[in-house]
Protein backbone atom coordinates (compact mmCIF):
# COMPACT_ATOMS: atom_id res chain seq x y z
CA UNK A 1 0.00 0.00 0.00
CA UNK A 2 2.84 2.43 0.86
CA UNK A 3 4.45 1.82 -2.54
CA UNK A 4 1.18 2.42 -4.37
CA UNK A 5 0.56 5.64 -2.42
CA UNK A 6 3.99 6.98 -3.39
CA UNK A 7 3.51 6.06 -7.05
CA UNK A 8 0.02 7.55 -7.10
CA UNK A 9 1.17 10.80 -5.49
CA UNK A 10 4.11 11.18 -7.85
CA UNK A 11 2.04 10.35 -10.92
CA UNK A 12 -0.53 13.01 -9.99
CA UNK A 13 2.06 15.59 -9.04
CA UNK A 14 3.98 15.33 -12.28
CA UNK A 15 0.76 14.96 -14.32
CA UNK A 16 1.84 11.71 -15.93
CA UNK A 17 -1.77 10.50 -15.89
CA UNK A 18 -3.13 13.68 -17.47
CA UNK A 19 -4.85 13.69 -20.86
CA UNK A 20 -1.80 15.26 -22.51
CA UNK A 21 0.25 12.19 -21.51
CA UNK A 22 -2.12 9.23 -21.70
CA UNK A 23 -4.98 10.49 -23.85
CA UNK A 24 -8.66 10.91 -23.04
CA UNK A 25 -8.96 7.41 -21.58
CA UNK A 26 -12.52 7.85 -20.26
CA UNK A 27 -13.75 8.86 -23.71
CA UNK A 28 -11.69 6.24 -25.51
CA UNK A 29 -12.91 3.32 -23.42
CA UNK A 30 -16.50 4.35 -24.09
CA UNK A 31 -15.76 4.38 -27.79
CA UNK A 32 -14.19 0.94 -27.50
CA UNK A 33 -16.93 -0.63 -25.33
CA UNK A 34 -14.59 -3.53 -24.48
CA UNK A 35 -15.89 -6.86 -23.26
CA UNK A 36 -12.53 -7.81 -21.78
CA UNK A 37 -9.30 -6.29 -20.52
CA UNK A 38 -7.46 -7.69 -23.51
CA UNK A 39 -9.86 -5.99 -25.91
CA UNK A 40 -9.35 -2.62 -24.22
CA UNK A 41 -5.56 -3.08 -24.18
CA UNK A 42 -5.48 -3.83 -27.91
CA UNK A 43 -7.71 -0.85 -28.71
CA UNK A 44 -5.60 1.54 -26.62
CA UNK A 45 -2.29 0.52 -28.12
CA UNK A 46 -3.68 0.69 -31.65
CA UNK A 47 -5.71 3.90 -31.36
CA UNK A 48 -4.33 6.04 -28.53
CA UNK A 49 -0.69 5.35 -27.68
CA UNK A 50 1.60 2.38 -28.33
CA UNK A 51 2.88 0.19 -25.50
CA UNK A 52 6.29 1.88 -25.73
CA UNK A 53 4.74 5.19 -24.75
CA UNK A 54 3.51 3.80 -21.43
CA UNK A 55 6.91 2.21 -20.82
CA UNK A 56 8.51 5.63 -21.34
CA UNK A 57 6.06 7.21 -18.89
CA UNK A 58 6.90 4.51 -16.35
CA UNK A 59 10.60 5.22 -16.75
CA UNK A 60 9.94 8.93 -16.31
CA UNK A 61 7.99 8.19 -13.13
CA UNK A 62 10.91 6.14 -11.84
CA UNK A 63 13.26 9.10 -12.30
CA UNK A 64 10.83 11.43 -10.54
CA UNK A 65 10.52 9.09 -7.56
CA UNK A 66 14.15 8.04 -7.20
CA UNK A 67 15.79 11.35 -8.10
CA UNK A 68 13.45 14.31 -7.62
CA UNK A 69 11.41 13.08 -4.67
CA UNK A 70 14.41 11.48 -3.00
CA UNK A 71 16.35 14.76 -3.21
CA UNK A 72 13.41 16.70 -1.78
CA UNK A 73 12.96 14.22 1.06
CA UNK A 74 16.64 14.52 1.96
CA UNK A 75 16.15 18.27 2.45
CA UNK A 76 13.21 17.90 4.83
CA UNK A 77 14.07 18.66 8.46
CA UNK A 78 12.32 17.73 11.66
CA UNK A 79 11.29 21.37 12.06
CA UNK A 80 9.72 21.31 8.58
CA UNK A 81 7.52 18.42 9.72
CA UNK A 82 6.58 20.13 12.98
CA UNK A 83 5.70 23.37 11.16
CA UNK A 84 3.66 21.51 8.54
CA UNK A 85 1.54 19.64 11.08
CA UNK A 86 0.98 22.83 13.09
CA UNK A 87 -0.09 24.82 10.03
CA UNK A 88 -2.29 22.00 8.76
CA UNK A 89 -4.18 21.45 12.02
CA UNK A 90 -4.22 24.96 13.46
CA UNK A 91 -3.66 27.69 10.89
CA UNK A 92 -5.23 26.22 7.74
CA UNK A 93 -8.25 24.90 9.63
CA UNK A 94 -8.79 28.29 11.27
CA UNK A 95 -8.33 30.22 8.02
CA UNK A 96 -10.78 27.96 6.21
CA UNK A 97 -13.30 28.20 9.03
CA UNK A 98 -13.21 32.00 9.15
CA UNK A 99 -13.38 32.31 5.36
CA UNK A 100 -16.35 29.94 5.21
CA UNK A 101 -18.33 31.78 7.86
CA UNK A 102 -17.51 35.25 6.55
CA UNK A 103 -18.48 34.39 3.00
CA UNK A 104 -21.86 32.97 3.92
CA UNK A 105 -22.47 35.74 6.45
CA UNK A 106 -21.92 38.36 3.78
CA UNK A 107 -24.22 36.56 1.36
CA UNK A 108 -26.97 36.44 3.96
CA UNK A 109 -26.54 40.07 4.87
CA UNK A 110 -26.90 41.13 1.24
CA UNK A 111 -29.90 38.88 0.59
CA UNK A 112 -31.78 39.81 3.75
CA UNK A 113 -30.75 43.48 3.66
CA UNK A 114 -30.28 43.53 7.43
CA UNK A 115 -27.29 43.99 9.68
CA UNK A 116 -25.88 40.68 10.90
CA UNK A 117 -23.48 40.74 13.85
CA UNK A 118 -21.01 38.14 15.14
CA UNK A 119 -22.38 36.53 18.29
CA UNK A 120 -20.54 36.96 21.61
CA UNK A 121 -18.34 34.01 22.58
CA UNK A 122 -20.76 33.26 25.40
CA UNK A 123 -23.60 32.73 22.93
CA UNK A 124 -21.46 30.39 20.89
CA UNK A 125 -20.73 28.27 23.97
CA UNK A 126 -24.21 28.33 25.52
CA UNK A 127 -26.51 28.42 22.49
CA UNK A 128 -24.41 27.29 19.46
CA UNK A 129 -25.01 30.61 17.73
CA UNK A 130 -22.42 32.18 15.38
CA UNK A 131 -24.25 35.36 14.33
CA UNK A 132 -27.36 37.28 15.28
CA UNK A 133 -29.89 39.70 13.83
CA UNK A 134 -31.36 42.23 16.25
CA UNK A 135 -35.00 43.22 15.73
CA UNK A 136 -35.81 45.92 18.29
CA UNK A 137 -35.26 44.15 21.64
CA UNK A 138 -35.36 40.62 20.16
CA UNK A 139 -32.63 38.51 18.58
CA UNK A 140 -32.56 35.92 15.80
CA UNK A 141 -29.70 33.41 15.99
CA UNK A 142 -27.77 32.02 13.01
CA UNK A 143 -25.49 29.03 13.07
CA UNK A 144 -23.34 28.41 9.98
CA UNK A 145 -22.33 24.81 9.30
CA UNK A 146 -19.75 24.23 6.55
CA UNK A 147 -20.25 20.93 4.73
CA UNK A 148 -17.34 19.14 3.10
CA UNK A 149 -19.72 17.82 0.46
CA UNK A 150 -23.30 16.72 -0.11
CA UNK A 151 -22.57 13.41 1.63
CA UNK A 152 -21.84 15.34 4.82
CA UNK A 153 -25.29 16.99 4.91
CA UNK A 154 -27.01 14.13 6.74
CA UNK A 155 -24.42 14.28 9.51
CA UNK A 156 -25.00 18.01 9.89
CA UNK A 157 -28.73 17.46 10.34
CA UNK A 158 -27.97 14.92 13.06
CA UNK A 159 -25.83 17.51 14.82
CA UNK A 160 -28.69 19.96 14.54
CA UNK A 161 -30.99 17.61 16.43
CA UNK A 162 -28.44 17.40 19.24
CA UNK A 163 -28.34 21.20 19.47
CA UNK A 164 -32.09 21.82 19.44
CA UNK A 165 -32.17 22.20 23.23
CA UNK A 166 -29.60 24.98 23.21
CA UNK A 167 -31.39 26.71 20.34
CA UNK A 168 -34.68 26.54 22.28
CA UNK A 169 -32.96 28.15 25.26
CA UNK A 170 -31.87 30.98 22.98
CA UNK A 171 -35.43 31.47 21.71
CA UNK A 172 -36.85 31.42 25.23
CA UNK A 173 -34.34 34.06 26.35
CA UNK A 174 -34.15 36.34 23.31
CA UNK A 175 -37.44 35.80 21.49
CA UNK A 176 -36.19 34.77 18.05
CA UNK A 177 -35.52 31.40 16.48
CA UNK A 178 -32.10 29.99 15.64
CA UNK A 179 -31.56 29.07 11.99
CA UNK A 180 -29.15 26.47 10.69
CA UNK A 181 -27.44 27.71 7.52
CA UNK A 182 -25.48 25.02 5.67
CA UNK A 183 -22.73 26.14 3.30
CA UNK A 184 -21.21 24.00 0.60
CA UNK A 185 -18.38 24.51 -1.87
CA UNK A 186 -19.13 25.01 -5.56
CA UNK A 187 -15.78 25.15 -7.29
CA UNK A 188 -13.75 27.76 -5.41
CA UNK A 189 -16.83 29.52 -4.08
CA UNK A 190 -19.15 28.79 -1.20
CA UNK A 191 -22.90 28.95 -1.41
CA UNK A 192 -25.87 28.41 0.84
CA UNK A 193 -27.00 24.81 0.42
CA UNK A 194 -30.39 24.98 2.18
CA UNK A 195 -31.63 28.11 0.40
CA UNK A 196 -35.15 27.58 1.71
CA UNK A 197 -33.86 28.84 5.06
CA UNK A 198 -33.72 32.37 3.64
CA UNK A 199 -37.50 32.66 3.40
CA UNK A 200 -37.83 31.24 6.92
CA UNK A 201 -35.48 33.90 8.28
CA UNK A 202 -37.41 36.61 6.42
CA UNK A 203 -40.66 35.40 7.99
CA UNK A 204 -39.07 35.43 11.45
CA UNK A 205 -37.81 38.97 10.93
CA UNK A 206 -41.31 40.05 9.91
CA UNK A 207 -42.87 38.25 12.87
CA UNK A 208 -40.60 39.99 15.35
CA UNK A 209 -41.20 43.34 13.70
CA UNK A 210 -44.96 42.82 14.07
CA UNK A 211 -44.54 41.79 17.71
CA UNK A 212 -42.70 45.02 18.37
CA UNK A 213 -45.56 47.02 16.86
Amino acid sequence: MAKEWILNSATNRFQLNFKKNVGAVSEEIRKCEPKSLEEWETYYFNNVYPREHLIDLGKKLYVKVTEVLAAEIDRITEQDCIDYIYNLVIKRTFDGYITERKTIYEQLQDILNVRIEPAPDKWDRLFNVDFYIKINDKYIGIQIKPAGGVSHISQIYKERQLQEKTHKKFTDKYGGKVFYVISIKEGRNKKIYNTEIIEEIKKEIKRLENVAE
